[in-house]
């Protein structure tokens, strides 16, 4: 126990259509403060979509989840947000929205690496 550090994680989702409340998750959003981690991994299923929504395309969620990169990697062109300090990034990318681009409630875990857990919980909830 003594070699494994806490860490938090939020799914994304996408919610095409948000008055219908319909989702599917497209990644995962992984902050370790002691490792000092703040990763997002994401996938958006073009078949799935086509599903969802013929109306929203590829495109605008791959830019949304793009933005979201750049605020987890703390880039300037993350904006003022991508400005915060990392777990202020995490909160923010993990608040409760009603966009098109969600995230779960957090959950909480202990892992050995952070890169290797955001992978595990990815293929899991993702893929």
């Amino acid at each position: 126990m003594q070699n494994k550090y806490t860490f938090e994680y939020a799914i994304i989702r996408i919610v095409p259509k948000v008055e219908r409340e319909e989702f599917f998750n497209v990644g995962v959003i992984l902050f370790s403060k002691r490792k000092k981690f703040l990763g997002i991994k994401y996938f958006v299923n073009p078949d799935k979509l086509t599903v969802f929504s013929s109306e929203i395309t590829l495109e605008t969620f791959n830019n949304y989840l793009q933005a979201w990169q750049l605020i987890c990697e703390g880039s300037p062109l993350g904006g003022k947000i991508g400005a915060f300090e990392m777990s202020d990034r995490f909160r923010w990318l993990a608040a409760c929205r009603s966009t098109i681009v969600q995230s779960s409630k957090t959950h909480s875990g202990l892992c050995i690496d952070p890169q290797k857990e955001l992978e595990d919980i990815f293929n899991e909830y993702v893929l």
